[in-house]
């Protein structure tokens, strides 16, 4: 019955954290749009704050000796400096930089083309050999690609360019943040390498945009409010709840219930900001998210 009942929190964790990552992205849809919250104040603010948090849940919950033994190695502080800025900066920037730029339904699906770039990126390191599975899962990601970027006219794209491009981009990052970590994870709980690396990066972004320049006159209550769950819900928790989410369920589970993420923020970014959403582009949603579940059904 414990175990049952242990299963059945970690669901409610990864189904949690998911929905909480897709709807984070509307949420910052929203702070763009209506209160005009500079990008790279919103990636900085929420890299520091989101990592300080993740570092203290590490020292009060978990072993907090390993918070600074990272730091006493260093090929291991090196690397982890390398993850920090060319993997989670460079994944939160371009993500909000789509967002910025179009919409979150979008940032996110496109985000979500991350595996086709590592299995491209392990076949041509002959890593990996090219299966009808791959090609499948490619055909899928290209498809729904052309019909969520064009909503199927060929004459002219649906989505402003530089969306698409910061878009792409995002999933490039989130290709090299998979890879790039692996070796750090098998030495390190999962939340300090994360929360370190969020704030390697939000410092190094506070040279360009410092935290506290911001124009507080167009912050009301409610866009505290939607500050607060885009950091504490759409970043810290979300995470924690996935990582959390593997002590009771296999990674295959928790990656099937991960694809909730591009549903939720395709979801509240059609209903909520009433954003439009043509046929052709719910098709390549489809696509995509059929695409996440291929991957997460396969063992490999």
């Amino acid at each position: 019955m414990g175990g049952e009942q242990t299963r059945r929190t970690g669901f409610i964790l990864v189904i949690c954290g998911a929905v909480f990552w897709g709807i984070g992205g509307t949420v910052a849809q929203k702070l763009f749009q209506q209160f005009a919250i500079d990008v790279n104040w919103l990636v900085t603010t929420r890299l520091l704050i989101a990592g300080l948090l993740l570092l203290t849940v590490q020292f009060f919950a978990k072993d907090r000796t390993q918070i600074f033994d990272v730091w006493k190695r260093g090929s291991t502080a090196s690397r982890l400096m390398i993850f920090g800025l060319l993997g989670m900066l460079a994944v939160q920037y371009t993500y909000m930089a789509s967002i910025n730029h179009g919409n979150a339904a979008v940032a996110t699906l496109l985000q979500y083309l991350a595996p086709v770039m590592i299995i491209v990126y392990s076949i041509l390191r002959k890593q990996a050999s090219l299966t009808r599975r791959d090609l499948l899962i490619v055909a899928l990601a290209l498809a729904g690609c052309f019909c969520l970027l064009t909503n199927g006219s060929v004459s002219g794209l649906s989505v402003p360019g530089p969306a698409i491009v910061w878009g792409v981009l995002s999933g490039v990052a989130l290709a090299f943040y998979t890879l790039y970590a692996v070796p750090l994870l098998k030495q390190y709980d999962s939340l300090v390498i994360v929360g370190w690396a969020m704030i390697i990066g939000g410092v190094s972004l506070s040279f360009i945009h410092p935290p506290w320049q911001i124009n507080l006159a167009a912050m009301t209550p409610e866009a505290y409010w939607y500050l607060i769950f885009v950091i504490l819900f759409g970043t810290m928790l979300a995470f924690w709840f996935y990582i959390e989410s593997l002590q009771s369920l296999s990674p295959k589970e928790s990656s099937l219930l991960g694809s909730l993420e591009p549903l939720a923020a395709v979801g509240t970014t059609v209903v909520w900001l009433k954003e439009p959403f043509g046929l052709f582009q719910w098709m390549g949603a489809a696509c995509i998210v059929g695409m996440i579940l291929l991957l997460a059904l396969n063992k490999k």
